[in-house]
């Protein structure tokens, strides 16, 4: 058994709080650094690794559940022992925004057994969404988890409120996990002097049993269509959606601006320019279980009106 050099960093969040945004400038940051990522997704369609995809990084992806659900627990362990063989600088884990950390070490434990290489383990890293993290702790466990069990916490969109509600977040931040380290990220941007630090020096709770489980896991749909749509008319679809939804995101084809990548979170819908693929794909990870799919074929019908498939 021995220590490799590669230094693993887990990122956890809840849906939408801006994991793959910062992890995209911590790799324009690393540039030319031997870099490998494990990413993880609810949905069979793995919109993240897709944005996160290039020939320069290692990536494996672990879709249609959480890593640290039984479900999936075993997948990570291989995933983990296969990517200790490569002898990278770092490991990022981008954890799905449903993902429970409570026990990562247990974890890394096992896979430290299989590969028989133990990582320089650096810390939890969540990301905390400025915007809607209070609501969103007052309804799930994973959220309060994910800070629970966080060496670093860092609360994204400031760009977004004002500071009264920054002040609000930080103050729930310490309630939950008083001494994990905290900084703030706007526009994706983040100070990356934690990657100097040992983050576990900022240990709060111990290892204990996940909430993910098979039968805690949320109902996710996947959509896609052919052709182009008015980009009013999705979002007119997208706000009746919006609250029965943790999150909505994927890439369409929009008949303004051409392939667009798409984003809810909350009452927020964002654009951004995509590259183009062959069909518009969108995936929903519903809040209401399998009533979403009446809903979003309702809404579909009412708002855009084009031929489209729903599948689990």
């Amino acid at each position: 058994m021995y220590r490799t050099d590669t230094k693993l960093y887990v990122l956890t969040g809840f849906l939408g709080s801006g994991k793959t945004t910062v992890l995209l400038k911590l790799l324009e940051i690393l540039k030319g650094h031997r870099i490998g990522i494990i990413q993880n997704e609810f949905g069979k369609l793995g919109i993240d690794g897709t944005i996160l995809r290039n020939d320069e990084i290692q990536m494996v992806e672990i879709n249609r559940g959480s890593i640290f659900c039984s479900c999936l627990k075993l997948n990570f362990v291989q995933a983990l022992a296969e990517m200790a063989a490569q002898d990278f600088e770092y490991l990022f884990v981008e954890s799905s925004g449903w993902g429970d950390p409570s026990n990562v070490q247990e974890i890394l434990e096992a896979a430290k057994i299989v590969s028989g290489k133990e990582y320089d383990f650096r810390g939890v890293i969540c990301f905390v969404d400025a915007v809607n993290f209070l609501e969103q702790v007052k309804e799930e466990e994973t959220a309060f988890r994910q800070l629970k069990h966080c060496h670093l916490a860092v609360i994204t969109k400031t760009d977004l409120v004002g500071e009264k509600q920054i002040e609000k977040v930080e103050e729930k931040i310490r309630e939950i996990n008083p001494v994990c380290e905290m900084k703030t990220s706007a526009n994706g941007q983040i100070d990356d002097s934690f990657l100097k630090k040992d983050l576990l020096i900022y240990e709060w709770a111990e290892g204990e049993e996940t909430t993910n489980s098979v039968e805690t896991k949320p109902k996710s749909i996947f959509m896609e269509y052919d052709g182009q749509i008015d980009r009013q008319k999705l979002n007119e679809f997208l706000t009746v959606i919006a609250p029965d939804v943790h999150r909505v995101k994927g890439f369409c084809n929009l008949t303004e601006t051409g392939w667009t990548q798409v984003d809810v979170v909350g009452t927020l819908i964002d654009y951004k320019e995509s590259e183009a693929f062959e069909k518009s794909q969108l995936v929903f990870i519903s809040k209401i279980g399998p009533m979403i799919i009446k809903k979003i074929l309702s809404a579909w019908q009412e708002h855009v009106g084009t031929e489209m498939k729903l599948r689990n």
